[in-house]
């Protein structure tokens, strides 16, 4: 999520409400409009083309759907991570792939927020910013060894007169090959784990290469691919905060973004679930329509009640991030179960529908196929109940 840190009390903050501002349920409907009109539309074929939605991000861009969350001062509308949260869902009710597609970008952005200085905020987020010209950004840490165990990356940053010098892969990178502006995370030595983790701003033009396209089950409108950095001369000015604090900068772009990540979960979970709702009220066996089984009408029961739980531990995490509130916990129980959800709702969307629901003539398999990596970027479910467990325990 794009919001600058703040530090507040519990005891200080505010109470949570649940009704959206004016200004958000106007955000809400320009999303959707937008996911209706322009996403919807075009999702199967990109997702059966495996193309990245250059049409679609670029109206996105114009309309200012990638960059509103950024301060004012550098471009945005400021919106809250709340208001992201509403916005994202209703994409991702378009497609999970092509707001992914879109939102990588932000993605990039959120470190540079949060760790950047003035001057590396206004050149890049204004760049980002800037609808003249679209300018694509990516996120770049994960790396073929290193997934989960973000601490034993091996890219390399070695340090020259005026900057440093970037060798490695990287893999699994949304926007990968694609984007204009990189956030590089590499180590000054491997050995020192967390402690040598550097974050930088790296331009394709310094020498960022493209390399294999992932082929994936779901989420294809995205493009997915590796990066190489043979010899990349980085500037000085382009390292974010100070060497050794890229790990930390790592993290609390995690806490920043997971919140969105749940709530494209739940938007592709809303998706299935009124799908496979009106198909249930319409399909008729044995004189009736199903949903007047009890074995169909318990399973749309608790796909509804789930969804509603993972939206509202969703909203909790943002409005916390808002608050300045401690939110690693919160944050990665949204994750966790609003991918979960999300991936059982879907199976079950399919299973209420049967045979057809298997078949590509209809949207309920792709959710399906979509909903699947909700449980794994981001940090996988299982990691989740890692960074949970050890909240809880202090250990």
């Amino acid at each position: 999520m794009l919001m600058e840190h703040k530090t507040t009390s519990r005891a200080e903050a505010p109470q949570m409400h649940f009704d959206l501002t004016e200004e958000q349920r106007q955000f809400q409907e320009m999303a959707h409009s937008f996911a209706e009109n322009e996403i919807r539309p075009v999702a199967p074929d990109y997702d059966e083309r495996e193309e990245f939605p250059w049409d679609i991000v670029k109206k996105a861009h114009e309309l200012g759907l990638m960059t509103y969350g950024f301060p004012e001062e550098y471009g945005g509308t400021g919106a809250d991570a709340l208001t992201q949260c509403v916005v994202t869902e209703e994409l991702a009710w378009g497609c999970a792939g092509i707001t992914t597609a879109i939102g990588g970008t932000g993605l990039c952005a959120t470190p540079i927020i949060i760790s950047g200085t003035d001057a590396q905020k206004k050149k890049y987020l204004g760049r980002f910013a800037d609808t003249r010209k679209l300018t694509l950004g990516a996120y770049a840490i994960t790396e073929p060894g290193a997934g989960s165990d973000v601490a034993s990356m091996r890219t390399t940053a070695r340090k020259v007169d005026g900057g440093y010098v970037l060798n490695g892969t990287k893999q699994f990178i949304t926007n990968g090959g694609l984007a204009d502006v990189y956030v590089v995370f590499a180590t000054v030595d491997p050995s020192q784990r967390a402690d040598g983790i550097c974050a930088f701003i790296v331009e394709k033009e310094m020498g960022v290469q493209g390399g294999k396209r992932e082929r994936k089950m779901g989420i294809r409108a995205s493009t997915t691919a590796q990066i190489h950095l043979d010899d990349v001369f980085v500037p000085q000015e382009n390292m974010l905060g100070e060497e050794g604090e890229g790990f930390l900068t790592a993290m609390r772009t995690f806490e920043h973004t997971r919140p969105d990540v749940a709530a494209m979960a739940v938007g592709i979970a809303r998706a299935a679930f009124e799908y496979a709702m009106e198909y249930s009220q319409h399909r008729e066996q044995f004189g009736r329509a199903i949903a007047r089984f009890q074995a169909i009408g318990f399973m749309l029961a608790d796909m509804a009640t789930e969804i509603d739980a993972a939206r509202l531990l969703t909203w909790r995490s943002a409005w916390m991030l808002d608050q300045g509130l401690p939110v690693n916990k919160e944050a990665s129980m949204a994750k966790r179960f609003a991918a979960d959800t999300a991936m059982k709702v879907t199976t079950d969307a399919v299973q209420i529908m049967g045979g057809v629901g298997y078949t590509r003539d209809y949207p309920t398999e792709k959710w399906m196929r979509d909903a699947k990596i909700m449980q794994i970027f981001e940090g996988t479910s299982q990691i989740q109940r890692v960074v949970i467990s050890r909240m809880l325990t202090g250990w």
